[in-house]
């Protein structure tokens, strides 16, 4: 697809030494090339930094930004939103990856359907980048109150028209930033949004990831609601049962299937 349509891609980091140089690769490597990518260190303390520093040698449209000192995911994924010129936004942490086609087909299927917010299905990978043989799918359609009741969104194949909509930066909550993100950009939008039934990207399955700790993911979704959203101590409970209800039973049984091999 030809395009002059520049996409920002924004990628925070923190000591990801181990997988940096393979999700800068998947960027470098898209089929559609009209993008560039804004790397923010947060105050890593291992060779994260010298191995970026490499690829500015060679691709001038890598930018890096370094805090200075640990601000956490969302004050460090703000800054690169901040500093985006592209008219679309996407994101990609850094340990993630995409595939070669994920820029040039979810470009030219906003374009096609005039949306201002869009996102894909995506593969399970563990930390050495094999496949875990389970997808996530992305919904058909996602209405703002279906994704009020739980993240349908990976925040690695999401991408938004930053022209219309405007910025739209993470609440500063420690976890599920992104979420509210959507909410905020799906708010904005004012119109149910569409999901790509490919696969585009590949979420690496970290041992520390809150998913697999559900105390963790129990406080931090209590938190979007009440803190996020402003919701009564009360609503935020109730929204809490519906959370577990739609997180359980529906999500469970609906986006995530075994691959065949």
């Amino acid at each position: 697809m030809q395009s002059n349509k520049v996409v920002s891609i924004i990628t925070p980091t923190y000591n990801s030494a181990k997988f940096i140089a393979d999700t800068i690769e998947s960027v470098v490597n898209q089929t559609y090339q009209n993008w560039e990518l804004i790397i923010i260190d947060d105050a890593s303390t291992d060779a994260t930094l010298n191995i970026v520093k490499k690829y500015l040698q060679t691709q001038p449209n890598i930018k890096l930004l370094k805090n200075e000192t640990n601000q956490g995911a969302a004050s460090t994924r703000n800054r690169g939103i901040e500093s985006a010129q592209g008219e679309y936004i996407a994101f990609l942490d850094g340990d993630d990856l995409w595939k070669p086609y994920k820029l040039e087909l979810q470009l030219a299927y906003m374009q096609k359907r005039n949306l201002t917010v869009c996102y894909s299905s995506y593969d399970l990978i563990d930390e050495a980048g094999n496949l875990l043989g389970k997808t996530v799918k992305a919904l058909p359609q996602l209405t703002y109150n279906k994704l009020l009741k739980c993240n349908y969104i990976g925040n690695l194949t999401g991408m938004y028209n930053a022209k219309l909509l405007g910025k739209i930066y993470a609440p500063n909550l420690r976890k599920r930033q992104d979420w509210l993100m959507w909410l905020h950009a799906m708010k904005k939008s004012g119109k149910p949004v569409l999901g790509m039934q490919e696969s585009l990207a590949l979420y690496r399955v970290r041992k520390n990831s809150m998913s697999s700790n559900k105390f963790n993911l129990l406080k931090y979704n209590y938190l979007v609601y009440k803190k996020g959203l402003e919701f009564s101590t009360l609503g935020s409970a109730y929204r809490m049962i519906i959370f577990l209800f739609e997180y359980f039973f529906v999500k469970s049984e609906q986006s995530v299937l075994t691959q065949k091999k």
